[in-house]
C-alpha cells in the first residue's frame, strides 16, 4: 500500500475449519510502536506468520503495543491468546464484542466450540480516534456481520480497513458481506450504505486483501442490495 506510509498488510494462508484460508491482518505504525488489526485463528501458525512479516519490516512481535479486533469471530481473534503469551499488547474491541472475546458468551458462529478467552483492556465505540504515522485512524461502527463489528478509517489517505464488512475474495474485486457468515444481513447492508457516504479511495479487506476500489463501488454494492 504505497500510498499509505506506515500501514502494512500482512497476508498469510492458515488452517481454519478444516480448510486453507487466506487472511489479511495489518499493522499501522505509531510513535509508541505497532497497532495490529486482527490476528488469525487459534493453532494455525498465524502468530508465526505475523512474526515473519514483521521481521521483514524490521520489527518484532514485541513492537505490537495495541491489538484492535474488528470483531470476535475465531478466524480473527482465535490466536490472540497465543500472541499475548509473547507480547505485552493491550487489547481493544467494540463494547458489544467484549463478552464474546472474554468468554462470558459463546461466539455467535462457534457451534459450541471456542478459542481461548482473553481479557479486553479497552472497549471501543464510534468516534474514537487513534493517532498513527499514517494519519488519524477513526473507529467506525459497522455492525451486522457481528453485533459490534468495527472498521477503521484513515481519512488523510481515504483508506478503509474493512474487517469483514466487505470482502474482496469473490469474482468481483470488492463485494458485500457474505450472507452465510453474517449474523444480521439487513444491518450489515445498512453499514455498507453508511460506508458509501465516506470519502474512500481504496479498501483493505481481511478476506481478499487490498483493492483499489472505494466509495463508488461500495455505493454500488449497497444499491444492488436494495433492488
Amino acid at each position: 500500500m504505497a500510498n499509505d506510509p506506515g500501514l502494512h498488510a500482512l497476508p498469510s494462508t492458515v488452517e481454519f475449519g478444516g480448510r486453507e484460508l487466506t487472511i489479511t491482518p495489518a499493522v499501522v505504525e505509531t510513535e509508541r510502536g505497532l497497532v495490529l488489526f486482527d490476528v488469525g485463528p487459534a493453532d494455525s501458525g498465524a502468530v508465526d506468520a505475523l512474526e515473519t512479516h514483521l521481521r521483514s519490516l524490521e520489527y518484532d512481535l514485541t513492537d505490537i503495543w495495541l491489538v484492535v479486533l474488528t470483531h470476535h469471530d475465531g478466524d480473527h481473534a482465535g490466536a490472540l491468546a497465543t500472541l499475548l503469551d509473547r507480547t505485552d499488547a493491550v487489547v481493544a474491541a467494540h463494547r458489544e464484542e467484549v463478552p464474546y472475546i472474554t468468554g462470558d458468551r459463546a461466539p455467535i458462529k462457534s457451534g459450541g466450540d471456542r478459542y481461548p478467552p482473553v481479557a479486553v483492556d479497552i472497549a471501543l465505540s464510534a468516534g474514537v480516534r487513534i493517532p498513527t504515522l499514517a494519519g488519524p485512524m477513526d473507529v467506525l461502527e459497522t455492525p451486522g456481520h457481528t453485533p459490534g463489528h468495527i472498521s477503521l478509517y484513515f481519512p488523510e489517505s481515504a483508506l478503509l480497513v474493512a474487517g469483514d464488512a466487505l470482502v474482496a475474495d469473490r469474482e468481483a474485486p470488492l463485494s458485500g458481506p457474505k450472507p452465510r457468515f453474517t449474523a444480521d444481513m439487513d444491518r450489515a447492508l445498512e453499514s455498507v450504505a453508511e460506508l458509501g457516504a465516506l470519502e474512500i479511495d481504496h479498501t483493505l479487506c481481511y478476506h481478499g486483501g487490498y483493492v483499489e476500489q472505494g466509495a463508488e463501488r461500495i455505493r454500488e454494492i449497497a444499491g444492488a442490495a436494495r433492488e
